[in-house]
């Protein structure tokens, strides 16, 4: 169990934690396959749109724009070169209108954070994109309660001891609450620091992975309110 009276710092990752994020990649990608549908099935498609985005992450790491650029390769590879300009352009407006698009906040979060913010210092710990990931912080309305905001590159643990060491703390004091097992879960644990896993219903393939579950400095909850009485408010 997870002691609430040694953390001093609480992380919250931003996509599919604070708002909702995963839908509009998963609605994309279909789309993608549909404007495809000429050229392969649409299983086919998902299948080899995964292995170019892998490809590819080392270079472009993550976010929309990288996944516009997979997107584009995918098109040109997948169809042998045949793929129209019409659907190149179609393409980018895919990115683009997912740029643009809305990303609600999910249930309880404004609420949790009020309750939070005289009690722990807290942060926003996210990757992605810098000028996305602010620009969806800003529409959101959250950023008021948050003392510090982190766009990683990645989440590896190495960038949560940087994370640790520049908020000034021990890894003991430092909770990480996250959707991704990968991403908020495990490589916290690495260094030492608790974790709450919040479960999304859609998650990214690269961000499965096997819960800790007798881990104990790892508990998982159905939802951001039940973090309130897991840290005894």
């Amino acid at each position: 169990m997870i002691d609430h009276e040694q953390i001093k710092v609480i992380a919250f990752d931003a996509d599919d934690t604070l708002w909702e994020n995963e839908t509009l990649f998963r609605q994309a990608e279909q789309r993608f396959c549909e404007l495809m549908g000429g050229f392969l099935n649409a299983a086919t498609c998902e299948k080899e749109l995964f292995a170019i985005e892998m490809k590819n992450l080392p270079l472009y790491g993550y976010g929309i724009k990288p996944f516009t650029l997979s997107l584009v390769e995918a098109a040109i590879s997948l169809s042998e070169g045949r793929v129209t300009n019409d659907i190149l352009q179609k393409i980018i407006k895919l990115g683009q209108d997912m740029l643009q698009a809305p990303n609600p906040l999910l249930a309880g979060v404004d609420e949790v954070l009020t309750k939070l913010k005289g009690s722990y210092r807290l942060v926003v710990a996210t990757k992605g994109d810098l000028l996305d990931q602010e620009r969806k912080l800003e529409r959101s309305g959250l950023a008021k309660y948050f003392h510090h905001i982190e766009v990683m590159s990645d989440k590896k643990p190495k960038n949560y001891q940087k994370l640790v060491a520049h908020l000034d703390i021990n890894p003991r004091e430092f909770l990480m609450v996250g959707n991704s097992v990968n991403s908020d879960i495990l490589p916290v644990l690495e260094i030492g620091a608790s974790t709450v896993h919040i479960p999304f219903h859609t998650t990214w393939a690269h961000e499965v992975g096997i819960e800790p579950i007798d881990h104990p400095k790892y508990v998982k909850i159905n939802s951001m309110n039940e973090l309130r009485s897991l840290l005894g408010f």
